[in-house]
């Protein structure tokens, strides 16, 4: 696409990134098998493109948090084995089942649900039971994770339910050496013990994420399920920076200037005018805002490469628009404006934004709203 032809503000989408950072994932996990997750719209760089992506590059699974997600894969005529597991009661659990999508249960009215759904399609429903090891989130506590797999071995016995899978998740997989790590690799065990003297024979054990993919291969297991370094980012500062382990960020959010304009020293700019201007100055105008998925808190912090250098933004974010005082660089409306990307040409990445924002990087790529369009390259 042309420059004349792109969108005014656009999140720069890299499949080969995508490949590439699936890839070196897949190598990590060696013999496990890789569920790329590919929730939140792809953790916002497309569901779809980034799921043929990841499975182009070795993944053998495809992972969502909602139903509405996976059957949306289903409807893209994606047929590998997807895996969904967060539902609440009364959700169409059938169209899943019809859908041969796998789905989870942490509780007993879960498994009541997806037995009344098998009933209604007419086929077993195939189950993952999770277990809660440590995080504290969903799961079945060590108290009632019997009581579950009785009830789902009573199920299987009825021909309702197939319990393909056991799984949880890590509270401090991204903080390595943290002594939790082991205890729930250990409590992991255990609760696949217990699910095989229930009667249980759970093929698939899956319990690491993506720091747990990069840097705990006792975690590993028959599964691992990376989500955000499938999109080439780090989970954490303390698991390493991307180049380590051979990820490529795939996404670069631009935007074109919109004005630039000549104001004297002590201008107020934007709301509240929590920015005043120092001397005779150029602002631009920027065609993105809290709307869009950029952070009202980085006003007066985040930086963004425009005009050959980076500089901060100016005042107060606003909900389609944001300011920045270029000084005398010579920028024009039209100009290119990165907000961040991968780093290699001096522009911000998003672990730069997350850290001047006290928050992940995970949400910085995540926020970019559905008014950006994405552009795609690499297939």
């Amino acid at each position: 696409m042309s420059q004349s032809h792109l969108p005014r503000a656009y999140a720069a989408i890299d499949l080969d990134a995508v490949r590439d950072s699936v890839a070196a994932l897949v190598a990590r996990a060696r013999n496990a098998t890789t569920m790329a997750v590919v929730k939140a719209d792809g953790y916002g760089h497309g569901m779809v493109p980034c799921a043929r992506a990841a499975l182009d590059a070795g993944a053998g699974w495809l992972g969502t948090a909602f139903l509405e997600e996976a059957l949306g894969l289903r409807a893209a005529g994606i047929n590998a084995p997807i895996f969904s597991w967060l539902a609440a009661p009364g959700e169409r659990l059938a169209a899943g089942l019809a859908a041969d999508i796998d789905l989870s249960a942490s509780a007993t009215w879960a498994l009541a649900e997806l037995a009344a759904a098998a009933r209604q399609v007419g086929r077993a429903a195939r189950v993952h039971l999770k277990v809660d090891t440590g995080l504290g989130r969903a799961g079945a506590t060590a108290e009632d994770w019997p009581n579950l797999c009785d009830t789902a071995a009573a199920l299987e016995g009825e021909g309702l339910l197939d319990v393909v899978g056991v799984w949880s998740h890590f509270a401090f997989a991204d903080d390595p050496g943290h002594p939790t790590v082991q205890s729930q690799i250990g409590r992991f065990g255990d609760a696949v013990d217990v699910a095989r003297k229930a009667g249980l024979n759970p093929q698939i054990r899956h319990l690491a994420n993506s720091a747990a993919t990069l840097i705990t291969p006792e975690a590993h297991f028959d599964m691992v399920r990376p989500g955000v370094s499938v999109y080439g980012l780090s989970p954490g500062p303390e698991v390493g920076p991307p180049s380590a382990f051979g990820l490529r960020p795939a996404m670069t959010l631009r935007a074109t200037t919109a004005l630039v304009k000549r104001v004297p020293e002590g201008t107020g700019v934007s709301y509240a005018h929590r920015y005043t201007t120092r001397s005779e100055t150029n602002l631009a105008v920027i065609p993105l805002g809290y709307a869009d998925g950029i952070p009202r808190a980085a006003t007066n912090t985040a930086e963004v490469l425009i005009g050959g250098r980076r500089r901060r933004i100016a005042g107060t974010v606003c909900m389609d628009q944001f300011v920045v005082d270029v000084g005398v660089d010579p920028v024009a409306a039209g100009d290119d404006v990165v907000l961040f990307g991968p780093g290699h040409h001096g522009e911000p990445t998003s672990d730069d934004w997350a850290r001047v924002l006290g928050t992940i990087n995970y949400e910085i790529v995540t926020r970019v709203g559905a008014r950006v369009p994405r552009v795609y390259t690499g297939g």
